[in-house]
């Protein structure tokens, strides 16, 4: 395990944040991430991953809240870096169109990294937990899709549930998701796209890819409230709760309504939000 590099290092040191970035070879692939342990983490903290967008790296989800909500809240937090694909951009293989020459395997990527990390830093095998925006987001929907036993939540943020997915993929583990995603994005259609008329590949819409989850998870309850944004955003919030009774995995979607392709940090408190909604699933 090595440094990617000193001037990355010190350039997190004086962002504020106190991280680390390697590499390591998994499944015979050379990938690096960025990792932040909070000062007098405790033994068996928990880990969450944040994933980045197409296109996007490590450096662009740095700024999204999340070391600092790892700080407050005691968790080790992960930012890895995607692959390039053939037209060499940074991204997450979930079987977009475009990605059919990829060969890696993004799950067994970041399980594999994930135990990695829980072995090094003595954190937890049962408190992990995966957010990302967009690409990231898809790669959430995968996870959770594919039967892992690694990940106990995730968080997909303006992502997707690609159609060949469900297609493929029929999971019997119940598992907690949060989605949030703007009414208006036009990269990611609330509405899906089925005739991929995007270009991304087809995708179901929104309310369709939560509603699977509700039915997975029997959650026979709906509560539906508008919550309070954060100083002067611009996109009311609509929080969708699916629950059924006793302590069992919930699906949460925050409608942004008239949002756009977004963290929507601007909106909410982003990362304490998911944070919220993964530590009711710590155990």
């Amino acid at each position: 395990m090595k440094r990617i590099s000193l001037i990355f290092a010190l350039l997190l040191i004086c962002a504020g944040a106190f991280a680390q970035s390697f590499t390591t070879i998994i499944d015979g692939v050379e990938r690096s991430y960025t990792i932040h342990l909070p000062k007098n983490l405790k033994k068996n903290a928990p880990l969450v991953f944040v994933l980045h967008g197409y296109g996007a790296s490590v450096k662009h989800v740095l700024d999204k809240g999340f070391t600092e909500a790892a700080d407050k809240y005691g968790f080790a937090v992960c930012y890895p870096q995607g692959s390039k694909d053939g037209r060499g951009n940074p991204c997450w293989n979930v079987g977009y169109p475009f990605q059919e020459d990829m060969k890696v395997d993004d799950v067994s990527f970041l399980c594999q990294l994930a135990a990695k990390l829980q072995k090094e830093f003595k954190l937890s095998k049962k408190n992990t937990f995966c957010t990302g925006m967009s690409n990231g987001g898809e790669m959430c929907y995968l996870l959770a899709y594919s039967d892992q036993r690694t990940f106990s939540a995730v968080a997909p943020i303006a992502g997707l549930t690609m159609a060949w997915i469900p297609e493929k993929f029929a999971p019997e583990r119940k598992i907690p998701l949060f989605e949030i995603h703007g009414t208006e994005d036009r990269v990611s259609e609330w509405e899906g796209d089925l005739e991929n008329k995007g270009g991304w590949g087809a995708y179901i819409s929104v309310p369709g890819a939560v509603e699977y989850w509700v039915k997975l998870n029997g959650c026979s309850d709906k509560t539906v409230e508008e919550i309070p944004l954060k100083g002067d955003g611009p996109n009311k919030v609509i929080k969708h709760k699916y629950v059924r009774k006793g302590k069992t995995p919930q699906v949460w979607l925050y409608e942004m309504v008239g949002g756009g392709h977004s963290w929507f940090d601007k909106d909410i408190d982003t990362a304490d939000e998911i944070w919220n909604f993964f530590s009711m699933w710590t155990k």
